[in-house]
């Protein structure tokens, strides 16, 4: 505040900046004695009142638009350092956590995702509806090089599904790993089920801890999209921060300058005086 006051202060004693202003149609020359004597004779009152609005006055629309795009940059344009700080150090938390779990859902998908293509063979479950489903699902067992997913005739394994509440995606789908550690029918599969068990009796340990490996990945990446819910809504309020402190600061300051004619014994003037209003 007092660098406003300094600067209002400045300006009104600068010969320059002081033409600009003007009352009507009055032509300031940027010299006070001339200007006031003009005013003078343009007027017959005693006083005359010109109001000075600020040239410091911001966009209410751009702080918001800073703000809305990148969080507290808006803040800097209306000045309030401290709250800016705040919003993007709010940004920058959230970035890094949305980045952070992210990456660890990733790995943790890696990692079921490789433990179901050791211990989960659709080969074992196509046998496993051949034995207590009468199915007949073609399974090549000559080929040399060919894995569990290549040796299977899907399309007959779906015809053979229509019994159970969902068909097995192709290998590498995302709801192929999701199934196959969701729901009992697929039990079958894992290499540690016992392959006489007709009706799923028992969950076997493999699938057991499959589906808690697919829970914590979950997990992580329910954490980072709460993450990024929390970017959208530090944007939001930033933005609407910044629109109130520009509204503030323009606000902060109005000033008039006010001709008071004076009488001398042989002449009069106006001198100008400078009345300065604060509000906080």
């Amino acid at each position: 505040m007092f660098v406003k006051i300094v600067f209002i202060f400045i300006t009104l004693i600068n010969l320059n900046s002081f033409a600009q202003f003007k009352t009507e149609n009055i032509p300031f020359t940027g010299y006070l004695p001339v200007d006031a004597e003009l005013i003078s004779e343009k007027y017959s009152p005693s006083v005359v009142n010109v109001h000075m609005p600020s040239s410091e006055k911001k966009s209410v629309f751009l702080a918001g638009l800073m703000s809305l795009v990148v969080p507290g940059t808006g803040e800097i344009y209306a000045g309030d350092y401290l709250k800016a700080g705040i919003f993007m150090a709010v940004e920058a938390a959230v970035i890094t956590t949305a980045l952070i779990y992210d990456k660890k859902g990733d790995d943790q998908t890696d990692k079921f995702e490789g433990y179901a293509d050791e211990n989960w063979s659709v080969v074992k479950y196509a046998k496993w509806l051949n034995t207590h489903r009468n199915a007949q699902i073609a399974i090549d067992e000559t080929t040399p090089g060919l894995k569990p997913w290549e040796r299977v005739d899907w399309n007959q394994l779906h015809i053979y599904e229509s019994e159970f509440s969902h068909k097995l995606p192709n290998h590498g789908d995302q709801q192929y790993y999701e199934l196959i550690g969701k729901y009992q029918q697929y039990s079958g599969g894992w290499n540690d089920f016992d392959p006489n068990d007709p009706e799923f009796h028992n969950l076997s340990p493999n699938f057991l801890f499959y589906s808690s490996m697919r829970g914590e990945a979950n997990d992580l990446y329910n954490i980072a999209s709460k993450a990024v819910i929390g970017l959208y809504i530090n944007h939001f309020l930033s933005m609407l921060d910044a629109a109130w402190s520009v509204i503030n600061y323009n606000k902060d300051i109005a000033m008039n300058v006010r001709f008071e004619r004076t009488e001398f014994a042989d002449h009069s003037e106006l001198i100008p005086t400078l009345n300065l209003k604060f509000s906080f």
